[in-house]
């Protein structure tokens, strides 16, 4: 069987500054027939290359030669189960403002455990509290019916696109641009993971420096993520899209058009490693509804 290998100068610039220059690369292929940006992926793999911004090829040659043993097309290993866990989520209480113009949730009791006690034997008391909130409220999770009237609801949602998916999070805390870009994501293997974008925007939770200058995911780097296999995608920022500046939502239409669930504000990242965790966020299961609060939690190896 014939293997091919790619010969080529490059030019790497990362999201956090720098930049890294190669002349003469020579990179093992699947296959001859490989365009430039696969290549760059492959590249980006072999290096182990992180916050990557861009990629450009440069004199590039692919010539029938047998495989050095590049890392670039080797199988990423599994990821191992673990028992310890750590809360990605926000608390929801009454007054909490999760994004401007989102009512704020209530909480008031239905059943007074002093009124309950008249239905009970003594000494046995219950509670019953009626939440008045938005979908949108705390750490949530957006199915496709959120954008689509015909889409998927929380009520169609498979527990296997929501429970103990591998995480591969991408720390983005020191990006030096709002919009993350498609080559930050070419270092992975990204199929059947949860994608989880740690951009640290989570401090500003709760306050009025959460709106601008927010980071959010690019329409170019959604698209990538669905190609790429991820199942869900999830971000500690106030959305995945960049609401400060554009009314177009291309990041919510992508991934949700292809049945990749998005979950926003999320918290506590800095807990999760890169690699190996675990990632589980469930929302109740409701018909004809969009999107609602979850518990959402890392299993860590």
């Amino acid at each position: 069987m014939t293997e091919y290998r790619a010969h080529f100068d490059a030019d790497v610039k990362f999201v956090n500054g720098g930049r890294l220059t190669a002349e003469g690369f020579r990179l093992d292929l699947t296959g001859p027939d490989l365009s430039d940006d696969q290549i760059a992926q492959l590249f980006v793999r072999h290096l182990g290359l992180a916050l990557v911004g861009s990629v450009e090829l440069r004199s590039v040659e692919i010539v029938a030669e047998p495989h050095k043993g590049s890392r670039g097309i080797a199988a990423v290993p599994a990821a191992v189960r673990s028992s310890r866990l750590v809360d990605l989520s926000h608390t929801i209480a009454t007054g909490l403002v999760t994004s401007p113009g989102i009512p704020a949730p209530t909480v008031h009791p239905h059943l007074t455990r002093e009124v309950s006690r008249s239905h009970y034997a003594e000494g046995t008391e219950f509670g019953i509290d009626v939440i008045t909130l938005a979908g949108s409220t705390g750490t949530y999770l957006d199915t496709p019916y959120h954008r689509y009237a015909d889409g998927a609801d929380l009520a169609d949602l498979e527990l296997e696109t929501l429970v103990d998916l591998p995480i591969e999070l991408f720390r983005l805390t020191d990006a030096t641009e709002r919009g993350i870009p498609v080559a930050a994501f070419y270092d992975r293997d990204l199929r059947g993971t949860a994608v989880l974008l740690h951009t640290g925007w989570d401090r500003h939770f709760g306050t009025p420096a959460y709106v601008p200058g927010a980071p959010y995911l690019t329409g170019e780097g959604a698209a990538y993520l669905i190609e790429a296999g991820a199942v869900l995608v999830g971000i500690d920022s106030i959305n995945i899209d960049d609401a400060e500046t554009s009314r177009e939502r291309p990041a919510h239409s992508q991934l949700l058009a292809a049945g990749v669930n998005v979950v926003e504000h999320l918290t506590n990242l800095a807990a999760v490693p890169p690699t190996g965790a675990r990632f589980t966020a469930v929302p109740p299961k409701v018909r004809q509804f969009g999107t609602f609060p979850v518990r959402a939690f890392a299993r860590l190896p």
